[in-house]
């Protein structure tokens, strides 16, 4: 379930200023949404794996976090991440 390293460097490359850019909010952001996904995934095809839902809620949660600091920060260039994302707001 974890990512796979080659998506973790490619979601880096995307988001980040460099290849080892890991820190920066952008690529936090992009790799908590990118496990976000894969652990819904895996909820629609096992409902009943409440300990999976419990971690999804906790990754929801800090991606809200960043985000709001990112909001805080560069609003314009909050804007255009969830826009690339695709993350309802």
């Amino acid at each position: 379930m974890p990512l796979t390293s080659e998506k973790k460097s490619e979601i880096i490359k995307k988001f980040g200023e460099s290849e080892k850019d890991t820190g920066n909010t952008r690529v936090q952001i992009a790799l908590l949404s990118e496990r976000i996904a894969q652990i819904s995934g895996h909820l629609k095809k096992a409902p009943k794996d409440h300990h999976s839902r419990r971690g999804l809620l906790m990754l929801v949660g800090q991606r809200r976090r960043l985000l709001n600091y990112l909001m805080r920060k560069d609003l314009e260039g909050y804007r255009k991440l969830i826009k690339e994302l695709g993350i309802r707001r």
